[in-house]
């Protein structure tokens, strides 16, 4: 079920009926400044409404009061094994605090964690990890590791519960689809906080982006999921993003840039598809608004032979029914004119249909 309550990291409201977040994580070492704030940029760009570094070190702490100042979307520092950087980065002026149950330590440090961010306003993420579970549940992950995984999540829910601090949201992530789908559906119908979305250690651009769809769209699809992370071996974040908008897009629930549809090739093919539709796809990146193209291989009704025919009229060049010129008949937007399109997309050189 959809989450109840709501927080806000930054001036980004998550859960509650909001907007499905898109956020990702830096892949450069926290203290290189200008490294990290080039990757922030571009991901901000790319479209992410939340950026997570990590700081696993005092150095980081303080470049993160730079990144926090800097950045153009919230910054969210990610905490593992010393709750101490922890009250650190609250104190740099982090955004959002991720604690890891299975490592943060002893209800007494979680206690000074949620005094400090009580005192701020600032928000934290329970994240559990099924590769960092609490000692005490080890026997059970191995007899039920979705259990595991859930339990995990609502100890640590009743502990912050206990300390009177109700500010976060929860996510727990695995390596394995099956079990994050499971043990979220199950945290859904326990919880009401919101919920952060992903497939921990996805994997590289095509698998991890292929385990991510099925996973977080299952979930996303069933009305459960309030952020989301792609995690993928990639040192280029803008990938995760671009990865996640597009799960976005095909279930509907957010708009942005175009959306390309293409025909997926048969016998019938009338031109290279393949090379076409790549070079579109390209330059349809620079297209904010929420267009949709569509490239067809070849023509599928007499409606479609009757544009070629007219678009055929008027050039005496038999091979003037080109590939563009098709996507841009088939642009729909109350923004955007076909005609724009067509000079925007050609030439996409030397690519042509055939007469038939």
């Amino acid at each position: 079920m959809a989450s109840q309550r709501q927080i806000h990291v930054g001036g980004v409201p998550i859960g509650g009926g909001a907007p499905v977040a898109v956020q990702t994580m830096t892949k450069t070492e926290t203290a290189d400044l200008p490294a990290t704030m080039d990757q922030i940029r571009r991901v901000a760009e790319a479209g992410a409404d939340l950026v997570r570094v990590a700081v696993p070190r005092d150095q980081d702490v303080d470049a993160l009061r730079t990144i926090v100042r800097e950045s153009p979307i919230p910054v969210i520092a990610d905490i593992h094994f010393n709750y101490t950087l922890a009250l650190k980065a609250l104190d740099a002026g982090a955004h959002c605090v991720r604690l890891n149950p299975g490592n943060i330590g002893g209800p007494e440090k979680v206690a000074q964690v949620t005094a400090l961010a009580s005192e701020l306003g600032t928000p934290l993420r329970i994240g559990v990890n099924s590769g960092s579970l609490p000692k005490h549940l080890h026997e059970l992950e191995r007899e039920n590791p979705v259990e595991a995984l859930v339990t995990a999540a609502v100890e640590f829910v009743e502990l912050m519960e206990r300390l009177s601090f109700e500010n976060f949201k929860v996510s727990i992530k695995s390596t394995n689809v099956p079990n994050t789908i499971s043990s979220n559906r199950l945290l859904s119908e326990r919880i009401p906080y919101p919920l952060h979305l992903g497939i921990t250690e996805a994997g590289t651009k095509w698998s991890g982006s292929l385990k991510s769809a099925v996973g977080l769209g299952t979930l996303l699809a069933d009305g459960i999921g309030d952020t989301i992370r792609i995690s993928l071996s990639t040192f280029h974040a803008e990938e995760e993003v671009k990865v996640a908008w597009e799960i976005l897009k095909a279930l509907k629930l957010r708009q942005r840039g175009p959306v390309l549809i293409a025909c997926p090739t048969c016998g019938r093919l009338q031109f290279d598809m393949d090379s076409v539709v790549a070079e579109v796809e390209k330059r349809l990146e620079d297209y904010e608004d929420p267009i949709e193209v569509s490239v067809l291989g070849f023509v599928r009704d007499e409606a479609d032979a009757e544009k070629a025919r007219e678009w055929l009229a008027e050039n005496e060049d038999a091979t003037a029914m080109t590939p563009e010129r098709m996507a841009a008949m088939e642009a729909a937007s109350v923004d955007e004119e076909p005609v724009r399109l067509d000079e925007e997309l050609s030439p996409v050189a030397g690519r042509r249909f055939t007469r038939t």
